[in-house]
């Protein structure tokens, strides 16, 4: 049985999603604010040095970390082309490009945004580097948002990819407002981006995790 270190509306449902549509059998084993919860950052550093999830113990023990890595390893043991295309297909190349840049380049904005006092020590100089994070994963998504197909994002295949894109734009950039949801933003900036999280949610293999995960969202 595998298990997964998470905790709900984290970077752990991209995980968690692949392991429900894949049917394969998982425990989840919800952890407290990693950011605020010593306790949750001590149940996990024996697995995980830097204490993120997803964290993912395999059957045979080994871990593992790494959502992209996970999503290919999983495609692979379960020989499944749902999420991942197979060597081969034409559309890999592109898959692999963009799945490298979601987790290189947007995915890295909230880990440094989400909690600026983590990275700066100057209490007045947060609130400004959390604004120029926020505006520099809003232009990274714009890039995605050009080079989007629909109804997915790889034209009419779906992949990991919107899986992806379901999860981070519920994400906030930059400071929050009360009353205003990241999603609102998509819709109005990255109109392709949130059609295909729109069409994502609705899948019958991810719509149970994708609720759970975001239910207040």
């Amino acid at each position: 049985m595998y298990q997964l270190y998470g905790r709900a509306g984290w970077g752990s449902a991209l995980v968690e999603a692949q392991l429900a549509a894949y049917r394969l059998p998982f425990e989840m084993i919800e952890l407290g604010d990693l950011f605020r919860s010593a306790e949750a950052r001590a149940a996990l550093v024996g697995h995980n040095p830097i204490t993120q999830v997803p964290t993912l113990l395999l059957p045979d023990g080994q871990v593992m970390t790494e959502s992209a890595a996970i999503t290919l390893h999983l495609a692979e043991v379960t020989g499944s082309a749902l999420f991942v295309p197979p060597a081969g297909d034409p559309t890999r190349p592109r898959f692999l490009r963009w799945l490298v840049f979601l987790v290189a380049n947007i995915y890295p904005t909230f880990t440094y945004g989400d909690d600026p006092g983590r990275f700066v020590a100057v209490e007045a100089a947060r609130e400004r580097f959390q604004a120029d994070v926020g505006a520099y994963a809003k232009r990274l998504w714009r890039v995605m948002e050009a080079e989007a197909g629909a109804p997915w994002w790889l034209g009419a295949r779906f992949s990991a990819l919107d899986l992806y894109v379901a999860v981070m734009t519920h994400w906030a950039m930059g400071p929050r407002v009360p009353g205003q949801r990241p999603r609102d933003w998509f819709g109005a900036e990255c109109p392709k981006l949130h059609a295909i999280a729109l069409a994502a949610d609705a899948r019958p293999e991810l719509a149970g995790v994708l609720a759970r995960n975001f239910a207040r969202a």
